[in-house]
């Protein structure tokens, strides 16, 4: 897992918007949250916020399977690289695929 995260930052998620959503609320944990609208969130601390914006993506095809995919874009305000590091630590086990 990574340990340093950058106060803004983009990832290509494996995910549908519905899978997006139903495990949204346990990535962010018991933090306070809010959704903005159909695609942007934001975390909040006493001291900072997190802002996540996501949009599909066209899905990877290989052959006959079909990967949905989300751009997601995270952007830190007023949260210290501990306190960012710490937050995604839990958001990345939670949302993390099995591999073989």
């Amino acid at each position: 897992m990574q340990s340093v995260y950058a106060e803004a930052f983009e990832r290509e998620m494996a995910s549908s918007v519905s899978e997006w959503l139903d495990r949204l609320p346990q990535a962010i944990g018991p933090c306070l949250w809010e959704r903005l609208s159909d695609s942007a969130a934001v975390v909040r601390w006493p001291d900072g916020r997190l802002r996540l914006c996501w949009q599909p993506l066209p899905d990877r095809v290989m052959g006959s399977i079909r990967l949905p995919r989300l751009a997601v874009a995270f952007r830190f305000e007023g949260l210290s690289a501990e306190q960012r590091a710490q937050f995604m630590r839990r958001f990345d086990l939670v949302l993390q695929r099995g591999g073989g």
